[in-house]
């Protein structure tokens, strides 16, 4: 087996635990997927905080990882046929954690595809535009006299609210009873859009009855309140 000691990003972050997959993140809506992932599936793990006010994304060590300097990344001492595996991409990490515990992704051919799918929806659609609209109403972009770039980025993400409480219409869950990797790539940026974003009015957000709901169900949840804090802040 290889020793976790050859990859570059150790040398940075030492592994405690060379035996425990190694999570490479931050609180964000896309770090907190894997943390309250690893957290439901009760996995042994060792986080370390790749701190942007440091700009670690941009160092060698994680680059090296994670080539898109993109949170998160893992580092997983017993990948497939027992060598490391590295990995970045939230929704990659979610499918491999999922496929690999068989927990939280259906058995089924037909409800594996379909649970994918929306975990596409989240990657391709949600992630995008409610970070755009994050930073046209938040961030620097607030400051845009020109309004249009923030109306257009509010305008798709409330389509895609309207997408997401039709599916939830009569279901718990985007599975409906099951609770899967949808849930937990989808939900942390509603969350995030209401909440951190401060988007909510923006969006119309209380007409989205059943979007409430499950993000009312999924936060409640004891491994999503401690994942939703890992990396703790320093």
């Amino acid at each position: 087996m290889t020793s976790l000691a050859s990859f570059d990003i150790t040398k940075k972050w030492p592994a405690q635990h060379p035996d425990r997959l190694q999570l490479y993140s931050l609180p964000t809506p896309n770090g907190v997927k894997v943390s309250i992932l690893l957290e439901e599936m009760g996995l042994p793990y060792e986080v370390h905080r790749v701190s942007f006010d440091t700009q670690d994304q941009f160092s060698p060590e994680f680059l090296s990882l994670s080539p898109n300097n993109k949170i998160p990344a893992i580092l997983d001492p017993n990948g497939p046929d027992g060598k490391p595996l590295a990995l970045f991409e939230s929704g990659a990490i979610l499918i491999y954690l999922a496929s690999k515990t068989g927990q939280f992704i259906p058995a089924d051919t037909a409800g594996r595809y379909e649970t994918l799918q929306w975990v596409m929806f989240q990657m391709g659609g949600i992630g995008p535009m409610f970070g755009q609209l994050g930073f046209f109403h938040k961030f620097a972009g607030k400051d845009y006299e020109d309004k249009r770039p923030r109306d257009r980025y509010a305008a798709e993400s409330k389509r895609l609210l309207g997408v997401l409480d039709k599916r939830l219409e009569g279901r718990d869950w985007v599975m409906g009873d099951e609770y899967t990797i949808a849930d937990i790539a989808i939900l942390p940026w509603v969350r995030n859009l209401v909440g951190f974003y401060g988007a909510g009015d923006l969006v119309e957000f209380s007409q989205f009855k059943n979007v409430a709901r499950v993000l009312e169900a999924f936060v409640a949840r004891p491994a999503v309140v401690r994942g939703l804090t890992i990396p703790p802040a320093p």
